[in-house]
């Protein structure tokens, strides 16, 4: 006859065992997904990718492992290894996809979107342009477009104050590798140099480049002020990114994860907007308070209508760089900002 205890054991390991394959079977449908950006802690995208993580990890058994600018490499390293799916999730703007989507650049036509912050948003929130158009254009590509999303108006720095085309003229302004922006620059009067980001500020430093342009958060968070003190404000655009997922990855989602990876961009989205709030000015106030070298030039609009005159060139190369398909798109671009205007 068995002892009591050595039943009580059995079925304290059979208890147990159930127990594990339990938990096994569980951990089988939990996973870690991998998720890319371009930017530095606490920036815009990685504001909205830890945002996602957040909700990912609050609502199922997904954890989320997020990396940040040169973790993994650069831009086009991140969207490489996303279409091979090593990663499952990418934040690329527009300006390095534009390579691979020449739709996307438009967002480097100048003076396309306002500079108002309102209607910014608004657009973003109500456009067709972005909610039809580009999902179908980044599928072509084997990506699903999740979100597309603000982060700040365009900001030119450079070694001495500019107010007009002329004071542009000959003037290295770094771009990110974007044929459109080139133009624009080009257009602007300036001597367009791509050159990828890790070597931007010691371009600005030893003169290799004369300026560059980014949101302003990013001109702070980065130290550009300190290499490149001039900041103007050119009324320009507005600088625009995108979080995508790997298509494959993403269509072998059960309906119920595609649901909650929806619904992450979506709570994602509503916290970073909420963000970049007053973020322009926060940062300003923080570059001020660090150097006393630093100028800031905001442009009359007298002044930004010498600039806006060159836009119509750069409008006639994006065209003719994507096609039909990009005339379609700014023309709905048109039509989206127009009802927003108007509301």
């Amino acid at each position: 006859m068995k002892s009591t205890k050595s039943v009580t054991t059995k079925l304290l390991t059979t208890a147990s065992v159930s127990a594990l394959l339990l938990g096994l079977s569980g951990a089988a449908s939990a996973d870690n997904w991998r998720y890319a950006h371009e930017e530095y802690e606490d920036d815009v995208q990685d504001v909205f990718a830890h945002a996602f993580k957040d909700y990912i990890e609050e609502n199922s058994d997904h954890t989320v492992e997020v990396y940040r600018f040169g973790e993994l490499g650069e831009s086009d390293d991140i969207m490489e290894q996303t279409q091979n799916g090593i990663l499952q999730f990418v934040n690329q703007s527009p300006g390095f996809t534009g390579s691979l989507i020449p739709e996307a650049q438009i967002f480097f036509v100048p003076y396309l979107l306002p500079t108002d912050e309102e209607t910014v948003i608004q657009f973003f929130n109500e456009s067709e342009a972005i909610h039809d158009m580009f999902p179908e254009l980044y599928a072509e590509e084997g990506l699903e477009l999740l979100k597309m999303y603000p982060e700040g108006e365009m900001v030119v720095t450079t070694d001495e104050p500019i107010s007009s085309p002329e004071d542009m003229d000959n003037k290295k302004i770094r771009t990110m590798t974007n044929p459109l922006l080139s133009e624009t620059y080009d257009a602007f009067g300036a001597t367009p140099t791509p050159l990828p980001w890790g070597e931007v500020y010691g371009g600005l430093q030893t003169g290799i480049i004369d300026g560059q342009e980014n949101p302003i958060f990013w001109i702070e968070s980065g130290g550009l002020y300190e290499v490149s003190p001039h900041l103007t404000f050119t009324g320009h655009g507005w600088f625009t990114t995108a979080m995508m997922a790997n298509q494959d990855f993403y269509e072998g989602l059960s309906d119920e994860d595609q649901q909650l990876v929806q619904e992450a961009s979506e709570a994602a989205y509503d916290h970073t907007i909420e963000h970049i709030s007053g973020l322009a000015e926060e940062s300003l106030a923080k570059i001020q308070e660090a150097s006393d070298e630093v100028t800031v030039t905001r442009l009359s609009e007298e002044q930004i209508q010498a600039f806006r005159e060159r836009a119509p060139q750069v409008e006639e190369a994006f065209i003719e760089m994507a096609g039909e398909s990009g005339e379609e798109l700014l023309q709905q671009f048109k039509d989206d900002l127009e009802a927003v205007t108007n509301d």
